[in-house]
């Protein structure tokens, strides 16, 4: 943990944000007069949303598959 002053922190940003990303400082503490203020953290990563399609070719299904279609059809529709 590190801790800096207001003026430090404004001068030295890039550098504190750099240190929080590199790992080396799990949390930056700001003080104001020698009293802690503000804490500076990494934010989680949000979650990637699925990307359609990313298992093509993964899977494999009968040729068959589509044998039952007709009379699923017939099962919700009956005879139109």
């Amino acid at each position: 943990m590190t801790q800096v002053n207001v003026l430090e922190a404004k001068n030295q940003l890039s550098r504190l944000i750099h240190m929080l990303e590199a790992g080396e400082e799990d949390q930056i503490i700001i003080s104001r007069n020698g009293d802690p203020v503000a804490q500076l953290t990494l934010l989680q990563k949000p979650h990637k949303k699925p990307i359609f399609g990313v298992a093509k070719g993964e899977f494999t299904y009968p040729d068959d598959i589509h044998y039952l279609d007709d009379e699923i059809a017939d099962l919700f529709y009956g005879d139109l």
